[in-house]
């Protein structure tokens, strides 16, 4: 007899699949750190390549050797501060109390929301800022991406919150600071670190089960009438939903995290020229910083990837000394 065994498809834990409320992903938690620095950055999606590098981890078999490695570039242009909002405690958790934008603000802002335009805006938020200070408990900063100076060939920028760490009296000090001017992504990150990725995946449409789930397509024999790429029951009448039991529906352009990827180098294309010949397909040219994560991201190409400073670190790796970064794109470089 056959054994009774049928494990559910899926996870409760990414229910409901459908598709995420913003092309944008949203950073719902930030590390607690005592440096005062920003937590976080973000870049645009450019391709894959393959990365040469001497493994530099004594632990490991191939230690001192070449080896080769998957890794996604994404190009990584400064953000600009415009904005800084701070927070309070609550019943409910963190509120926002205040905030306080730079005098003088980007012309592309104006395609994503009226700007302020109250003479002494700025003195005036910034004196309530001061009456408040006790109070905060946590300081983020409101940046703007700046697509224009990029090959992606778009003006209208994106705008979010990045967090500051450090203790909250410090971390208003230094968001009010650099508040008008420009982060750049060496302040947050270096070659060797780790960082947790954030960003909505590439958008598949409405599938089957076969796709959807992984299900075992069934034999297509004559006693198989009803179907190949389906499930042979869907449960029971009652209740309605069956969470256990794969059903086709939305697939793809989920919002995911993906923890703990090694950044393998940080460039600047005006040293350091990795645009392939023609540029890279479905993207175009890198005219400023560049950065290597080794391994995928989600993601399509173009698409905005938020960078993280590790939340769950358990132990860091010596990163690999890079010796060569192919100009052909992944997967035309391994064929």
């Amino acid at each position: 007899m056959a054994k009774g065994h049928k494990p559910r498809r899926g996870s409760r834990a990414y229910y409901p699949r459908k598709r995420a409320r913003s092309i944008v992903a949203r950073v719902r938690r930030w590390p607690k750190i005592d440096k005062v620095m920003p937590l976080g950055f973000a870049g645009y999606k450019v391709g894959m390549v393959h990365v040469v590098g001497i493994e530099m981890n004594k632990n490991s078999p191939f230690y001192g050797q070449e080896r080769v490695y998957p890794a996604t570039v994404l190009e990584v242009p400064p953000l600009r501060v415009v904005g800084v909002r701070v927070y309070a405690s609550s019943f409910y958790g963190l509120k926002a109390i205040g905030e306080v934008w730079a005098p003088k603000l980007p012309e592309e802002l104006q395609r994503v929301f009226t700007v302020p335009g109250k003479e002494n805006y700025f003195e005036e938020q910034k004196r309530k800022i001061e009456e408040i200070r006790g109070k905060v408990k946590e300081v983020r900063l409101i940046v703007a991406t700046q697509p224009r100076v990029t090959g992606l060939g778009k003006k209208k920028p994106e705008v979010f919150e990045i967090a500051v760490g450090g203790p909250p009296s410090e971390a208003l000090n230094f968001a009010l600071e650099r508040l008008g001017k420009e982060i750049d992504i060496t302040e947050v990150f270096k070659e060797g670190d780790y960082t947790d990725v954030i960003a909505v995946t590439k958008g598949k449409g409405f599938q089957g089960v076969i796709k959807r789930f992984g299900v075992k397509e069934m034999p297509r024999w004559h006693k198989h009438r009803k179907g190949h790429r389906r499930i042979g029951s869907v449960g029971p009448q009652g209740p309605a939903i069956m969470f256990y039991t794969p059903f086709p529906g939305q697939t793809g352009f989920h919002q995911r995290t993906e923890y703990n990827k090694r950044v393998l180098k940080i460039g600047d294309i005006s040293s350091e020229n990795i645009n392939p010949p023609g540029g890279w397909p479905h993207y175009g040219l890198i005219r400023t910083k560049f950065i290597l994560i080794e391994g995928s991201v989600p993601g399509a190409i173009k698409r905005l990837v938020k960078l993280r400073i590790p939340i769950r670190l358990h132990r860091a790796v010596e990163a690999p000394k890079v010796v060569y970064v192919s100009t052909q794109p992944w997967p035309q470089a391994v064929g």
